[in-house]
């Protein structure tokens, strides 16, 4: 499994942005996926994450009502729309992929996600 984030980019507080990434391989048919960030001397801290049907979804408190996770599975592609940014959204953001072999809870923790993308930079000016 391939995953190709991005959409990154400079934009100021209060603005929106888009990240993309695309899945690519062999993935079975119950899998998450999920949005990380880190920002520099941080860990990476998980952002939202959203089942294989769509219909289940999980956020950080700190983004609740300004980020939306989504995907088109005819696309094998997940987005975050994420609106409202703050400085403190700065960070290198990753998309990742947790293979089931059956529908399960989404988790928060990165060690539970198999595939990573590469990181897509988002900086948020004030």
């Amino acid at each position: 499994v391939q995953l190709q984030a991005y959409g990154g980019g400079l934009v100021q507080a209060g603005g929106s942005l888009r990240l993309s990434c695309v899945a690519s391989g062999d993935i079975f048919s119950s899998y998450n996926m999920a949005w990380f960030r880190q920002a520099p001397g941080k860990e990476r801290e998980f952002v939202a994450a959203v089942n294989w049907r769509g219909g289940k979804v999980r956020y950080v408190d700190s983004v609740q009502g300004r980020f939306r996770i989504a995907k088109e599975n005819s696309k094998n592609t997940l987005y975050l729309e994420m609106n409202s940014l703050k400085t403190e959204d700065t960070a290198d953001y990753y998309c990742a992929v947790e293979i089931r072999d059956r529908p399960g809870p989404l988790s928060t923790s990165s060690s539970t996600y198999d595939y990573w993308g590469q990181g897509t930079l988002v900086t948020v000016s004030s």
